[in-house]
């Protein structure tokens, strides 16, 4: 472990130049494999920092438990290209190949062996876990319903044309057939219905390709295609009280996880922070306030800016909130909302004296710049750059070049 990390510090500081080599070695080989990624320039540049978030996510995360059950989902996920051993060799020569150009001399026979064992220790979980699913590679979805909320929200009713088998407060992958190439995640809004209809909140990010389409652009008859349910925002159900906070459109686990709840009543109270950025934009107020009135055992606390003020004073007014709610120790919270959200609301969690173990949200990187995103910024891992994932959670900007706005 330490080895991949150390010799991974030394990558990191050239992490621009690392990147546009493994992309210019993997064309080079295997120009089949383009066909698999964006064809714009811009698209491309995002994608060259998602490589950087998803081998920081992993190094980060060597020694965590969390890592298998991870790359399982993306290995089942990544049935949805049609990724089999030839593409998952060629990929993993293309990064060895990179890392060695960017580690210079640091880049040692030893460094390399491992950096090999580490990859064919990844990719043979994500291939194994892959060939052993028995759904299909991707789920068509017609949309049978696409409601507005404002300008920049819509929640797209969706009827896969096979059984979506997930649990509530997990994602899937969406494409559309007017933005080639490209898959962005968002998190299913409902548990499980008997019709077998599922719901996606999307928020239009500007400049963001999928998003703006799904929008703006898409209409009731439409198809979109839908990657494997991943990930681990999903009830313990450990006996302990619950707390549920969701920010923006990333109340669309929560509204899942709160359906779960109301399905199988808990035998604790349920404390549910719902923050938005005015009051224009608790879309889904009618909902959240018929659960309330139905409910003994949830308390609804709405958190928004006060009156002509930025919206960034929400998290503000979240934190005295929180404050003044005791016990967290005793509490399972579910967090979900835009990363940096995430991320200051977590540590705020545990100074409160929240454990650790008991605060759970999808380890999450920034969403990108104008990329368009889900309703969380999403977890990103080994092999990512098949994908069209929410980006980097950082990159390092002494090595970054200077780009044009």
């Amino acid at each position: 472990m330490r080895i991949l990390k150390s010799s991974f510090a030394v990558v990191e500081r050239r992490a621009e130049h690392a990147a546009r080599f493994f992309y210019s070695h993997l064309f080079w080989h295997h120009p089949e494999i383009r066909t698999l990624f964006p064809a714009s320039r811009e698209e491309m540049e995002r994608q060259r920092d998602r490589l950087f978030a998803a081998l920081t996510h992993v190094v980060a995360h060597l020694e965590s438990e969390s890592l298998l059950p991870y790359l399982r989902d993306l290995g089942r996920d990544h049935r949805k290209f049609l990724a089999g051993p030839e593409e998952y060799e060629a990929v993993g020569a293309s990064l060895l190949a990179a890392l060695a150009e960017a580690a210079g001399e640091a880049w040692t026979p030893a460094v390399a062996r491992a950096w090999a064992e580490a990859y064919r220790v990844i990719a043979g979980v994500m291939g194994a876990a892959a060939a052993q699913s028995e759904d299909p590679p991707w789920w068509d979805a017609e949309i049978v319903r696409h409601l507005r909320y404002g300008r920049d929200l819509a929640v797209l009713t969706l009827r896969p044309h096979a059984p979506l088998g997930y649990r509530p407060g997990q994602y899937v992958s969406v494409s559309s057939d007017r933005v080639p190439a490209c898959w962005r995640t968002y998190s299913l809004g409902n548990a499980p219905r008997p019709d077998g209809t599922v719901d996606l909140h999307v928020s239009r990010i500007e400049g963001g390709r999928l998003s703006t389409v799904l929008v703006d652009g898409t209409d009731p008859g439409e198809s979109l295609r839908l990657g494997a349910p991943g990930g681990a925002l999903t009830l313990r159900r450990e006996g302990r009280p619950v707390s549920l906070i969701a920010a923006g459109t990333g109340w669309a686990p929560v509204r899942a996880l709160l359906e779960e709840l109301a399905q199988h009543p808990p035998d604790q109270d349920v404390r549910l922070f719902v923050v938005a950025r005015d009051a224009a934009h608790l879309y889904d107020r009618p909902f959240i306030e018929a659960y309330a009135d139905a409910f003994e055992w949830l308390a609804v606390t709405y958190i928004t800016p006060a009156p002509g003020q930025h919206r960034n004073e929400a998290t503000d007014r979240l934190g005295t909130a929180l404050g003044h709610r005791g016990l967290w120790w005793e509490q399972d919270v579910y967090l979900s909302g835009p990363a940096p959200f995430i991320a200051e609301t977590a540590r705020l969690l545990e100074q409160l004296g929240a454990h650790p173990g008991h605060v759970f949200h999808d380890a999450v990187p920034a969403v990108e710049s104008g990329g368009g995103h889900g309703p969380n910024g999403r977890p990103l891992g080994f092999g990512e750059w098949f994908l069209s994932r929410p980006s980097p959670h950082w990159i390092n900007p002494a090595a970054r070049a200077p780009r044009q706005p």
